[in-house]
């Protein structure tokens, strides 16, 4: 089941943590993010943006944030992340999350699915899969011309965006780490 969620919903962040509850169920190890994209360019920075902003807000947590602003992860990146993430943490789920192209009508919907994405296939870009769960911040309009759509994205979107994204997964990952210790005591 995927979940659609508007960055202009108040109570859409506690719809991204309720929704990967939904979907990871309870943490048996600690869990990994991957945020993919550029700082090039505005509308591909929805990953790193977020993956910032997360480092911040589960700082001496216990999980794995891979791609923020400093260090993102990019198309030419991704391709190795699969086995790295298997043989790093082989067994931790991933919550990938990521900018997409959609409908016109879709721009601003943040969607979580209980499956992988598929990084670059906006810009017509042929990458394995990679994650359990995804995150995708919808930022422009599907076109030919994607790459140009990307550049032309508002500032302000992907940053509300990833103020909800990462307020909705450090809410999930903390309340994790809360009931894991209560459930050891």
């Amino acid at each position: 089941m995927d979940y659609s969620f508007n960055l202009y919903n108040g109570m859409a962040a506690d719809g991204v943590c309720l929704s990967l509850k939904k979907t990871l169920g309870r943490m048996e190890t600690p869990p990994v993010v991957l945020c993919i994209g550029s700082d090039l360019s505005v509308g591909d920075s929805l990953g790193p943006v977020t993956g910032t902003k997360l480092k911040e807000k589960l700082s001496g947590c216990n999980c794995y944030i891979y791609g923020t602003l400093s260090k993102p992860i990019t198309a030419h990146e991704v391709k190795y992340m699969n086995d790295f993430l298997n043989n790093t943490h082989p067994h931790s789920q991933i919550i990938a999350i990521d900018a997409a192209v959609g409908a016109s009508g879709d721009i601003g919907l943040i969607k979580v699915a209980k499956r992988g994405l598929s990084p670059g296939s906006g810009a017509n870009k042929k990458l394995q899969k990679v994650g359990d769960v995804s995150i995708m911040g919808i930022v422009a309009e599907r076109s030919v011309f994607n790459y140009s759509l990307f550049s032309a994205t508002r500032l302000n979107v992907v940053y509300k965006m990833s103020e909800i994204i990462s307020e909705g997964v450090s809410s999930y990952i903390l309340s994790e780490i809360a009931s894991a210790a209560r459930s050891a005591l």
